[in-house]
């Protein structure tokens, strides 16, 4: 079977040797398949992202030889799709706009005497779910009213490669944002819609991403979109087991490439093995 596959960073920051793995993934599962490889550059995000990181995306991701199908998708240039997604889920009454803080749901989570966590930080515990929000014209997000959502679409499972098929439970990341208040869409609503747009059958990318796919699997139900298989491969570590991060500032590709090191040894420091994926 032949993959599409996809590389979606966020030009937040320089990549870094864990970014260089899973590009490497993704690319060696399309090219095993004789599939297609495509790149996106997730720049939802207007108070993080820059134009000189992209630009250094796609020099980095080419010099390290990878080859992509043009054209690379910018999800700052397609917010009307996240918009169509989000009419949608309105229309079917599953949406609430949400003025909360974050000290004010960490403060009811504390409240309740208990505070379970996801990748994402403290569920939203559904505060604004039945308050009145004031049309005032204050900031607000959009979230989606996951419980209502479930009794829409019933039972629903997904597939990992190298887990099986999984039972979706979306139920413990409580409401999330689908709209943030600074931004036109959150990271679950633009991926799940661009992974159909793109045409994408197989999404490769990090455990640490694994959960959100339970909430992934709602939207596409949702929003009558095809489900890709999923594979969330490892993830790189440092010397201590912490996973790398821009925020660790972990070494990066374009400080390797200025030290004189050549695309094979970068691959080989990234601990690419061929004969791994999909």
């Amino acid at each position: 079977m032949a993959f599409t596959t996809r590389f979606a960073p966020s030009p937040t920051g320089p990549l870094h040797l864990g970014h260089a793995y899973a590009a490497l993934f993704a690319f060696d599962a399309a090219r095993r398949s004789g599939g297609r490889f495509l790149l996106r550059i997730e720049d939802i995000d207007p108070t993080r992202c820059r134009p000189a990181f992209t630009q250094a995306i796609l020099e980095d991701l080419a010099w390290l030889g990878l080859r992509w199908e043009e054209p690379v998708r910018h999800q700052s240039a397609h917010f009307g799709d996240y918009q169509a997604a989000l009419t949608r889920l309105d229309a079917m009454g599953l949406l609430y706009p949400c003025v909360c803080t974050r000290r004010e749901i960490e403060a009811e989570i504390a409240a309740a005497g208990h505070a379970p966590h996801d990748p994402e930080g403290t569920p939203y515990p559904g505060t604004c779910r039945t308050r009145v929000i004031a049309d005032d014209g204050a900031p607000a997000a959009l979230r989606l009213n996951v419980a209502a959502a479930l009794k829409r679409t019933g039972p629903l499972t997904w597939f990992d490669a190298e887990a099986g098929r999984i039972a979706a439970d979306p139920m413990p990341f409580g409401d999330v944002v689908l709209a943030r208040k600074d931004a036109p869409a959150s990271y679950h609503l633009a991926v799940t819609v661009d992974d159909a747009i793109q045409g994408v059958t197989l999404v490769t990318r990090g455990t640490d991403l694994f959960a959100a796919t339970h909430i992934h699997r709602l939207l596409q139900a949702l929003l009558d979109l095809p489900v890709p298989s999923y594979h969330h491969h490892r993830l790189l570590t440092d010397a201590s087991g912490r996973r790398l991060a821009k925020r660790d500032r972990a070494i990066t590709l374009a400080s390797l490439r200025s030290a004189g090191k050549t695309p094979t040894e970068v691959r080989a420091m990234a601990g690419w093995d061929q004969t791994e994926g999909a």
